[in-house]
């Protein structure tokens, strides 16, 4: 008895393992990270040309990525990955190339077509490294050579923390996050965990791409986290501080004023009660209207005061 319960948990255990190698799970869990890879940097872009400007943004963390896609683009190649994995690199420099050069072109003022040939060049060098790894590193398995692989791996998950960790300094040094989109972080964020389950989902389970993408999905939630500490907090507290001060200080001036002046009084009194923020609004006409009211509620107080 004991035997044959041993010989079932053996048979469900190589029957859920089995279950792993599922190619379709693999290929759309893959293209969905493929995706929000393809489209992750596209709001960083868009920001970029509405601002026409790229303060915050830090142009090593885009080249670092550039180039971090060239090992990264090898070594899912010869790992036999999905095909979604195999482009997802490709996309990842192209678009980190276009950000970055957008950080020369709207804050060094260089011409477009400097622009456009200098990441023309660069992107044309990266694609030849590229296909020389990948048939440098298909001879080396042939030849059951397999550190070479490995190195690859861990050079893209060095490059791409590295990028990710020179926005932390940043954040460090200007306590808070800017420069970067929060949507551009989400979809980057969700890329790498589709891309991740899809791992699961190979014929072989590859321990370092789970490396790769859990390492940069925790770089992001940490930024995330920063977002949230350094600048959603504060705007939280200046908005509910706001609220408070327009709402406390009509009511202790009509206290004040009594009932009959509460009523014409307390728009403007609001007005000038409030911080500099808001005092603004103030304007000579309101001003006028205050004193015109003090004026008309004088005569009837004293005419009261009179005929009592």
């Amino acid at each position: 008895m004991q035997q044959e319960t041993t010989r079932r948990t053996s048979q469900q255990t190589i029957e859920i393992t089995g279950q792993m190698d599922i190619p379709i799970a693999a290929n759309v869990l893959g293209t969905i990270g493929a995706v929000c890879w393809s489209v992750q940097l596209i709001p960083q872009i868009v920001i970029n040309y509405r601002r026409h400007n790229t303060i915050g943004l830090q142009r090593s963390m885009m080249l670092l990525w550039a180039c971090a896609g060239v090992p990264l683009g090898a070594y899912n190649i010869v790992s036999d990955f999905n095909i979604a994995l195999r482009i997802q690199p490709q996309i990842l420099t192209v678009l980190s190339l276009i950000t970055w050069i957008q950080c020369y072109h709207y804050d060094d003022k260089w011409s477009p077509i400097r622009c456009c040939a200098f990441v023309g060049v660069i992107g044309l060098l990266f694609g030849g490294v590229e296909t020389a790894l990948v048939f440098a590193l298909k001879e080396g398995v042939r030849k059951n050579t397999h550190w070479p692989v490995v190195l690859m791996g861990v050079l893209s998950t060095v490059l791409l923390s590295a990028g990710v960790l020179r926005h932390y300094y940043d954040i460090y040094v200007e306590r808070t996050v800017r420069g970067i989109s929060f949507l551009f972080v989400g979809i980057d964020a969700a890329g790498d965990v589709f891309s991740l389950i899809s791992i699961f989902f190979q014929p072989k389970l590859d321990i370092l791409g789970i490396v790769i993408y859990s390492t940069e999905f925790v770089l992001w939630c940490g930024v995330f986290a920063c977002g949230g500490y350094f600048n959603l907090l504060p705007w939280l507290r200046k908005k509910s501080g706001g609220r408070s001060s327009r709402s406390e200080v009509p009511t202790y001036m009509a206290n004040q004023a009594g009932p009959a002046l509460s009523e014409g009084m307390s728009h403007h009194v609001s007005l000038e009660q409030m911080p500099t923020s808001t005092s603004v609004f103030r304007t000579p006409s309101s001003g006028t209207s205050l004193r015109s009211s003090r004026g008309s509620a004088t005569p009837g107080n004293s005419r009261d005061d009179s005929g009592s």
